[in-house]
């Protein structure tokens, strides 16, 4: 029980240190890597909360599979060498207003919850609770709309960062100029221009 409570904590400030280096640190790679550390301290705090199945799917498709992905959108999109935005922006004012904003929101949600069942066991469940099987059963029976929702939304994404990388390298279509002439208009003509 000591242990538990003594892993609770080292994981819980790994999964804040690692949040915070994701908004803190400058280098993207070194903040893909924070995103990273993040997602196995959460994954420990599934362990804790006897849900195997998803600690185990987040290691293995977050931390993994993911955090690959960002890896390799990160060393192909580049170092941070521009900014995101105009110095001193709207966005950059009005961002300490939406913290503040909910910081108090969970402040009341916290304090307007029932704390007293903190001492309690939790709801009894049965033993196929957090099984594949039956989170299986749930996507695709109560859940499917919303699953298939996060699917779109996911693709819809990825091939919006494909677009976006695309721009920001350089690499459209190359617009011939008007004054040079095509390889067959010369050959057409003969040579004489």
């Amino acid at each position: 029980m000591l242990f538990e409570q003594i892993l609770f904590f080292v994981a819980g400030l790994g999964a804040l240190a690692g949040a915070l280096g994701v908004v803190l640190i400058r280098n993207p790679f070194y903040s893909v890597l924070s995103l990273v550390v993040h997602l196995v301290a959460l994954a420990v705090l599934f362990l804790l909360l006897r849900a195997e199945f998803i600690a185990a799917a987040q290691v293995v498709v977050y931390a993994g599979a993911v955090m690959v992905l960002y890896v390799f959108v990160v060393a192909y999109v580049g170092g941070s060498d521009e900014p995101l935005g105009p110095e001193g922006g709207a966005l950059g004012r009005i961002g300490p207003l939406f913290a503040l904003l909910l910081l108090v929101e969970l402040t009341i949600a916290i304090v307007g919850s029932s704390l007293t069942a903190l001492d309690s066991t939790g709801p009894e469940v049965s033993a196929a609770f957090g099984s594949p099987g039956e989170i299986g059963r749930l996507l695709l029976t109560k859940f499917l709309l919303p699953f298939e929702a996060a699917s779109f939304l996911l693709l819809l994404a990825a091939v919006g960062a494909v677009v976006l990388a695309r721009k920001r390298r350089g690499l459209e279509e190359p617009e011939e100029p008007a004054d040079t002439l095509a390889v067959g208009e010369v050959v057409r003509d003969g040579g004489a221009t």
